[in-house]
């Protein structure tokens, strides 16, 4: 989809503050709000916006023990991998999981309180899942850069 600077400039500022009013980025825009309301719906309707959340503070809920873990699979067919993917998806400790290239199969990022809660985790819900040869953890140190938003 192409996007005019109008388009960038709404997507950037709801990136920065969704729950800013269609008059606060009438506004910024210098558009009216109706204008503004039928870009966001359009945007909407394309896909582009897919939803809106709230960012929680990880530290403030208990979660700031962030792990990166790469699992690799016993072997690759389609019944194994959808299998592994349906069975991670369940697992509320894992936000986010990509199929990747290279030594591992799998990367899970892992949000838990502290070693101890991903102990637990590791012991009795990741490694029950069938088919996995080999799990390799790497931990969160500090955070340079978390961002959700992307660059127009």
């Amino acid at each position: 989809m192409n996007f005019d600077n109008i388009d960038k400039k709404l997507l950037e500022l709801l990136q920065a503050d969704a729950k800013k009013t269609t008059k606060e980025l009438s506004q910024k825009l210098n558009l009216s709000v109706t204008a503004v309301y039928e870009r966001i719906k359009k945007l909407e309707r394309e896909g582009v916006i897919s939803s809106y959340v709230a960012l929680l503070n990880r530290a403030k809920i208990d979660k700031n023990f962030v792990v990166l873990c790469h699992v690799k699979l016993v072997k690759h067919n389609k019944e194994l991998i959808a299998q592994f993917e349906n069975e991670i998806v369940k697992l509320t400790e894992v936000l986010e999981c990509f199929h990747v290239s290279g030594d591992y199969d799998y990367i899970l990022k892992i949000c838990v309180k502290d070693m101890e809660a991903y102990r637990e985790f590791m012991v009795t819900k990741l490694t029950s899942i069938e088919h996995i040869v080999s799990t390799h953890s790497t931990f969160m140190i500090g955070e340079v850069k978390n961002t959700t938003a992307y660059k127009l």
